[in-house]
C-alpha cells in the first residue's frame, strides 16, 4: 500500500515525523508537506506565483505552498503512482467543531477525498509535544484496521486525539461536529507609524458541545473520529430555496 503523508504545522514538524514513523513501518509512505507553518489556511489554493519544490536529506519533499497545494501537487504531478490513502497531521492542537473550516490539516486531507481509500485528518488536542507518543499509538492501531472500513468514496475522517497518557485513554466514539460560539472581537494594535492593524482573536467559547459532539468525547478523554464531506450543500433546504424562487420579485 501506498500513502501520501502531509500536513499543515510543515516539514520539519514532530507529528508529520512521529506519524512517519508509525505508518512508514506498514505502508510505502511518500512525504510532501509545506516549507513552513500554515495552520488555518484550509483548503486554499496559490495561484498567484508559481510553488517551489525542495528534496531534503531525509526523503521528505517541501513545497512553499499551502497544505492544500501540497497534496494537489503530490497527486497531480510529483508522484509516479498514485497513494491509496492521504494522511494529514499529527497536528498539535484540536480541530474540533467550527476549527474544520479553517484547518490545514483537514485542508490537506479534504484534497485527498479523489483516491481509492479514505483520507485521514489526526490531531492530538493539546501542544504539549510529549503528547505525540501516545497519538502515534493510536494512529498505528487505527492504521491496522483501516481496510475493514467501508465508506463512501470522498469520505474524510477528521480524527482527534485526547491529549493524555495513552492508559488514559477510554476508548473511541463516532461523534458530530459540534459548535463553537461566535469568537472575541480581534485586537486592535498601532504600529509605530500611527497605522492601525489586527490579530485575530481566540476562538469562541464551546456552545453545541453535548453527548454524541467531538468537543464531549474529547473532554471525556475518548478518541473522537467524525465522517466529514466535501458536499457542503444544505440539502435540508433545497425545497424552501426552490418554494423562495417561485415568488415575484
Amino acid at each position: 500500500m501506498k500513502i501520501l503523508l502531509s500536513n499543515d504545522d510543515g516539514f520539519a514538524a514532530a507529528g508529520l515525523s512521529e506519524l512517519y514513523q508509525h505508518i512508514s513501518t506498514m505502508a510505502d509512505c511518500v512525504v510532501v508537506a509545506p516549507d513552513r507553518d500554515c495552520s488555518g489556511l484550509s483548503s486554499s489554493i496559490t495561484l498567484d506565483r508559481p510553488l517551489r519544490v525542495t528534496e531534503h536529506d531525509n526523503g521528505f519533499i517541501s513545497i512553499d505552498g499551502t497544505p492544500a497545494d501540497c497534496v494537489h501537487l503530490a497527486l497531480n504531478g510529483l508522484m509516479d503512482k498514485l497513494p491509496d490513502r492521504v494522511i494529514s497531521g499529527i497536528n498539535l492542537g484540536a480541530n474540533l467543531g467550527d476549527d474544520v473550516l479553517y484547518s490545514g490539516t483537514v485542508g490537506a486531507a479534504m484534497e485527498g477525498r479523489f483516491m481509492s481509500k479514505c483520507a485521514l485528518a489526526l490531531s492530538v488536542c493539546g501542544r504539549d509535544k510529549s503528547n505525540l507518543e501516545s497519538a502515534g499509538r493510536v494512529v498505528k492501531r487505527l492504521f491496522s484496521v483501516l481496510d475493514r472500513l467501508d465508506v463512501p468514496k470522498g469520505t474524510v475522517l477528521n480524527i482527534n486525539i485526547p491529549a493524555c497518557d495513552f492508559g488514559d485513554i477510554r476508548g473511541m466514539k463516532v461523534t458530530r461536529l459540534g459548535h463553537r460560539e461566535r469568537p472575541a472581537p480581534p485586537v486592535k494594535v498601532v504600529d509605530p507609524r500611527g497605522k492601525a492593524a489586527y490579530w485575530v482573536a481566540k476562538v469562541g467559547r464551546e456552545l453545541d458541545a453535548g453527548e454524541g459532539t467531538d468537543f464531549h468525547a474529547i473532554a471525556n478523554n475518548y478518541i473522537s473520529i467524525t465522517p466529514l464531506q466535501y458536499d457542503q450543500t444544505h440539502h435540508g433546504t433545497l425545497s424552501q430555496v426552490g418554494k423562495w424562487l417561485g415568488v415575484n420579485l
